[in-house]
């Protein structure tokens, strides 16, 4: 498969969970059945047009955690990529839509939360053996 057709096949996969979130009050099924699901919508780092991305995500002690886990590829996912050039961004969870600045957690705080995540769903325990990379865990943090 070219890059072009992965890349094809990954907004195709996308956009029917969105679909799906939006016409469900934020609720999908298939892989994230019974899973916390958000849209991050980001600012593309080179384009600067709007990308939105489904993702899990983790509330623990008050703050909201995503994660780059890209499942367990080399590389990082290209929302991270975006949100690093452009931390500000929108966010849809369940049916209440906010502004946030996304921000990327220490190396202490990542190895701290990032098991908690793993330990709730497995296949982030499963990512993170696929990889030598450290999988990057971001804050959202709502704007007043």
């Amino acid at each position: 498969m070219s890059d072009d057709e992965a890349t094809k096949a990954v907004n195709d996969w996308n956009s029917t969970v969105i679909e799906e979130f939006r016409s469900n009050d934020g609720v999908v099924g298939g892989q994230f059945e019974g899973a916390p699901v958000l849209l991050l919508h980001t600012k593309g780092a080179k384009s600067g047009q709007q990308r939105i991305n489904p993702m899990m995500y983790l509330d623990y002690e008050g703050k909201r955690y995503i994660f780059a886990s890209y499942a367990g590829a080399p590389t990082h996912p290209d929302w991270y990529h975006n949100l690093i050039a452009n931390p500000d961004v929108t966010v849809e969870a369940g049916t209440e839509t906010y502004e946030a600045t996304a921000s990327p957690v220490s190396l202490a705080e990542r190895d701290r939360i990032y098991p908690i995540q793993a330990e709730r769903f497995a296949n982030f325990a499963e990512y993170e053996l696929k990889t030598t990379r450290k999988i990057p865990v971001v804050e959202l943090v709502p704007k007043s």
